[in-house]
């Protein structure tokens, strides 16, 4: 019978490929450092093919190695879910679901689909991880996640990818501002007079392209750091913001002297859409998953605000 690799090797090589480190690959699988080397070795053995270009001190993956991680991580993937399936005796939406939510999202939506979610699928645990859409991509490209919740459109490469709303945004200012022509065309607009969040947001870049902020004297050097920072940036008439309907209707304006207006661009929006690997045999899962999220949207990004 042909020689094989193994799980467990092929869970080291993956450990091994995240942690770029022997030592520290070792620590996160429990095992010493030695008995993950002789692994990767002999699975190399088992495969006639080298995976690491090694000195005394250092090592690389050869392109070849970086196939192969690829291969090990769908295989892994299959097996996780072969174990589940049988663990739960092939029933949908049980067992445990990771879903990822980038910031802007997350503290908007994630508690009403935690709701609905025990609410509607009680055999089901779901584990929420909050991170930048890069991170949560590449967590679910290489596994640790099943599904991430995000704006669109953003650079997802071979991820399977469904619109599920349309959040609309709305100019925010101090109420006191109202007349000063901020619903008129945008280059008449004072120059610094926008505050957006930090260009690792994709929010901003959605923003800066749903509501035509072309001329990049309009918008303030600085960069908050969250909604809640813009938020305290305007209500003090430090200028004027675009936020999303989902934020303006879970109350972030709530307390302040805030008000919202329709931007000069109407149809000004961002898409809310999740991603996940089409590769998976979960895609029912995914699916029940996507339709129960898109119920939460529904009301979350409603135009009903009454500021």
């Amino acid at each position: 019978m042909k020689r094989l690799p193994s799980v467990k090797q092929l869970q080291y090589l993956l450990a091994l490929h995240e942690h770029q480190h022997f030592g520290r690959a070792a620590d996160a699988c429990y095992i010493g450092q030695s008995t993950l080397s002789a692994a990767i070795a002999n699975l190399e053995e088992t495969i006639d093919a080298q995976l690491l270009e090694r000195d005394h001190k250092t090592f690389i993956f050869t392109s070849l190695g970086e196939d192969v991680v690829r291969q090990a991580r769908y295989i892994i993937e299959q097996c996780e879910e072969l174990a589940d399936f049988a663990r739960n005796q092939g029933k949908p939406m049980t067992g445990q679901f990771r879903l990822g939510c980038i910031p802007t999202i997350a503290p908007f939506v994630l508690s009403e689909v935690m709701a609905l979610s025990r609410q509607r699928y009680p055999e089901l645990q779901l584990l929420l991880r909050e991170d930048t859409s890069e991170n949560s991509l590449r967590a679910l490209t290489e596994g640790r996640l099943d599904m991430v919740l995000l704006a669109l459109p953003y650079e997802t490469g071979a991820l399977h990818t469904e619109v599920l709303a349309q959040d609309a945004f709305k100019l925010v200012l101090h109420k006191d501002w109202q007349n000063r022509g901020f619903s008129q065309d945008i280059s008449q607009w004072p120059d610094e007079s926008i505050f957006l969040l930090e260009r690792e947001h994709c929010l901003t870049g959605h923003a800066v392209k749903a509501c035509e902020l072309e001329d990049s004297r309009k918008v303030n050097p600085f960069f908050a750091t969250s909604l809640h920072t813009l938020t305290q940036m305007v209500n003090n008439k430090l200028g004027v913001t675009f936020m999303p309907q989902m934020a303006i209707n879970s109350g972030l304006l709530q307390g302040t002297e805030l008000i919202t207006q329709a931007p000069s661009n109407n149809g000004a929006a961002r898409d809310i859409g999740v991603a996940w690997r089409p590769t998976s045999s979960k895609s029912r899962n995914y699916r029940l998953m996507a339709t129960l999220i898109a119920e939460v949207l529904q009301q979350k990004c409603a135009d009903n605000t009454a500021l």
